[in-house]
């Protein structure tokens, strides 16, 4: 297997300054009052109060970035400053990660739905990422090989590569990782990330997109093993790695996560 490997997941909420402006909502009217009228309207129109992607705020991007050195789980976080977002900042600094390291990236629906988030926010927000979008203008091995094509492994969407890019047969990671005997999901999931921000608990939701990261990465192990990237010794190292450096990580998420894990 080859590294450097970055591991990527995103948390998000509904934008409601971009709602606001798209609407043309008084200023006056409180982001609770908003968002209580939006859930009516679309309601009534039979929709969900899950926002297209273009109206998706990201406030979390959770990593596992794994190279010749170690594993290391980061987590780029809009924590707001005097009441402004951050999110800029946040999506340019993941995106200068990948121009430092020029990594494989890895994600469970990454391309259905992470990325194009990205997408969205970053021209929104004139976010630039070189290495990124190189369709082989820059470096003629993208050409062949790039972050942006469905069927290339620089980014590997790992759902879609298993579904064989078959929307009818993709699976949840939940299911997927507890299949294969990882914790998965731990006390919340993404339909809970809202009310969680709205309640002040953006540490929570830090450290749910973190385990959610980590159940990725250990399914891309795992699939690393099926198509002969890791012997089964190589794989059982690298479980053991995995174990004992969250062993080392002094955070309650990373306890709950490894006694689920047994």
């Amino acid at each position: 297997m080859a590294w450097p490997v970055l591991v990527f997941d995103i948390e998000s909420i509904p934008d409601l300054t971009g709602l606001r402006a798209l609407r043309g909502t008084a200023l006056d009217t409180t982001d609770d009052a908003l968002w209580e009228a939006i859930q009516r309207e679309r309601a009534e129109e039979g929709k969900s109060d899950f926002m297209p992607h273009y109206l998706q705020r990201v406030l979390v991007i959770s990593c596992v970035f794994r190279n010749a050195e170690g594993l290391r789980v980061h987590s780029f976080v809009d924590r707001e400053l005097d009441g402004q977002s951050q999110e800029a900042k946040v999506i340019q600094t993941f995106f200068n990660t990948i121009e430092k390291h020029v990594p494989q990236l890895v994600s469970w629906n990454g391309g259905g739905f992470d990325l194009p988030v990205l997408h969205y926010r970053a021209l929104r927000h004139g976010v630039v990422a070189n290495k990124y979008w190189d369709l082989g203008e820059d470096d003629r091995e993208f050409k062949w090989n790039n972050y942006i094509g469905r069927y290339h492994m620089r980014h590997l969407d790992l759902m879609d590569l298993l579904a064989m890019y078959q929307p009818r047969a993709n699976a949840p990671l939940d299911a997927m990782a507890k299949l294969c005997g990882f914790p998965g999901k731990l006390g919340m999931d993404g339909s809970a990330v809202f009310p969680a921000y709205r309640a002040g608990q953006l540490e929570d939701i830090r450290r749910y997109c973190e385990t959610d990261v980590m159940n990725t990465y250990l399914l891309y192990c795992r699939f690393q093993k099926m198509r002969g990237g890791f012997t089964e010794a190589e794989y059982e190292r690298e479980i053991e790695f995995v174990k004992s450096t969250l062993s080392g990580i002094d955070e309650p998420h990373w306890k709950e996560y490894l006694a689920a894990w047994g």
